[in-house]
């Protein structure tokens, strides 16, 4: 299974925004700079995470983004689940036509390895992959240097 870049750049932000101090506001600009990704990328990354309710975006000059809540409660699972569009492994998970579909059971195995992946993702938070906060914070600024 491979994650779109879609995916990729919305974990990337989050994984930037818990690593910053909680009040820190942090702008789409500096995340860009430091992974080398496109702002116009990350401005429609950032827009739907802030619809989906995990991270604060905050308009105005003075304005930015910001975990809107801690990362602990930040599930990844549940993430990749909102910005995977497609878990379709295999044509017949779509109901789609097959020769094999009444007697396959490749489909029954791709659907519990799927699960299994799930399984594992939905074990981990955005607080197991930033579990030294300044670890990642040194590194960032290195980056943009």
């Amino acid at each position: 299974m491979r994650l779109t870049n879609y995916t990729d750049y919305s974990l990337r932000v989050l994984i930037y925004l818990a690593s910053q101090e909680p009040s820190k506001l942090s702008n789409i600009k500096e995340i860009a700079e430091v992974y080398g990704i496109s702002k116009n990328h990350l401005m429609k990354v950032t827009h739907d995470l802030g619809k989906m309710g995990v991270i604060e975006t905050i308009r105005g000059r003075n304005g930015g983004i910001k975990l809107a809540h801690p990362p602990n409660e930040i599930n990844i699972g549940s993430i990749v689940r909102k910005t995977e569009d497609d878990f379709k492994v295999v044509e017949c998970f779509d109901g789609g036509a097959c020769i094999l579909t009444p007697i396959c059971g490749l489909k029954h195995m791709l659907h519990k390895a799927l699960s299994a992946y799930f399984e594992v993702l939905d074990g981990y938070t955005l607080a197991d992959i930033v579990h030294n906060p300044l670890v990642y914070r040194q590194l960032f600024e290195k980056g943009t240097k």
